[in-house]
């Protein structure tokens, strides 16, 4: 693994992380839920383009993994501060999945594993619009399309990576939601936002392919 690389990455995630709550003021009325913590996402950021850089090393897929992860830092700022998944930026994320694996696609000469990411993103949307559907589900449809966005890059990796992916998040929310149960910071009808565990589960998964 080149030292180089790892420290680009990080710097660039970093850089991506402090500017993140800026651009989420764009999507949320609560300016001061966005303005806090800075430095905190900035470090975020760094650690998830390292880890990113870690597990694909100089792979032509990293550009498209690091593009969706700096739209990913972005909505989970917004989503925390406000329960919102705005389209725009699920929709930057999917194009620039899409693309950048595109071009990995040519320079790797690997069209097999475009279609399988492709089929990867139906899966993961299908799937999560069936748990969007079922009585007393809490997943909103903003989570149903950014799940497919990550379906992409997940799918890439095979289909055990994108199993992860789709198992990981629901874990890690329950986790944090029975922690904040035994802390008496929410009850059982609070609402909680659902796209850092996506966001967080997908990059686990890379991190385990």
């Amino acid at each position: 693994m080149s030292v180089g690389l790892l420290t680009a990455a990080a710097l660039c995630g970093g850089l991506v992380g402090a500017a993140a709550p800026t651009f989420a003021r764009r999507f949320t009325t609560d300016r001061s839920a966005t303005a806090r913590w800075t430095v905190g996402w900035a470090v975020v950021g760094a650690v998830v383009f390292a880890g990113l850089a870690a597990a694909l090393g100089p792979d032509p897929a990293l550009p498209a993994y690091l593009l969706v992860a700096a739209f990913g830092v972005v909505l989970a700022v917004v989503d925390l501060a406000c329960l919102r998944l705005p389209d725009p930026l699920v929709g930057a994320a999917a194009l620039g999945g899409v693309a950048g694996l595109g071009v990995a696609t040519l320079a790797a000469g690997t069209p097999g594993r475009l279609a399988v990411a492709l089929a990867g993103a139906a899966l993961s949307f299908s799937g999560y619009v069936l748990l969007a559907l079922l009585p007393g589900a809490r997943l909103g449809f903003g989570d149903v399309k950014l799940a497919a966005a990550l379906g992409l890059p997940l799918g890439w990796l095979g289909w055990p990576t994108l199993g992860y992916g789709l198992l990981l998040p629901h874990l890690l929310n329950g986790v944090l939601a029975l922690a904040l149960l035994a802390a008496r910071r929410v009850r059982r009808d609070t609402a909680l936002p659902f796209g850092p565990a996506l966001l967080a589960g997908a990059w686990l998964a890379v991190l385990l392919a």
